[in-house]
């Protein structure tokens, strides 16, 4: 039946047809969001083992570029190693003589995923590529399942893996 007050031509939806689309959205919606939560965390996963992975590159090029022993630690002052395993606040690449004017730091995430290391500091012996193997564990709200580990071998390359060095599950 023809609406008596809209011109001819014109048709539109009425309040319960508008109501029913807008609940649909809102529960296709409601169903999105956790799955955007795990992107988000993906992604944040993501950015610290890339952060890892170029700390460890570069700290193993300065050995060798500048034939100085070089170490990489965890550092919460950016100013000095700070003698843990947890590098969640940051990275530091300086000379194994620490001098702090030729340091590097990488400011670790606020927020992010938690960085621990089964060592306080990896050395990178001078004018090589050699280092003494460590592995880095990034881990998040999720625990093991979503850990990722950053694994470098006795010749200074890193390499990312689910599991440590031995295989096994990484612990959280």
């Amino acid at each position: 039946m023809p609406n008596p007050v809209a011109p001819p031509g014109i048709h539109g939806h009425t309040l319960t047809e508008v109501l029913a689309v807008l609940a649909l959205v809102a529960i296709l919606a409601g169903a999105a969001v956790p799955t955007f939560a795990g992107l988000l965390l993906d992604s944040r996963r993501d950015a610290a083992v890339l952060t890892a992975m170029h700390a460890v590159h570069a700290a193993r090029q300065l050995a060798a570029l500048r034939g100085a022993d070089i170490q990489l630690c965890g550092s919460s002052d950016h100013q000095s190693c700070s003698g843990t395993g947890d590098w969640s606040s940051g990275l530091l690449i300086t000379s194994a003589g620490g001098e702090p004017e030729r340091s590097l730091a990488i400011q670790g995430a606020a927020g992010g995923p938690r960085l621990r290391s089964n060592r306080p500091t990896i050395g990178f012996e001078a004018g090589t590529s050699f280092a003494s193997p460590a592995t880095l564990s990034i881990c998040d709200r999720r625990g093991p399942t979503a850990a990722r580990a950053v694994i470098i071998s006795r010749s200074g390359r890193p390499r990312v893996s689910d599991r440590d060095a031995s295989e096994r599950p990484l612990r959280c």
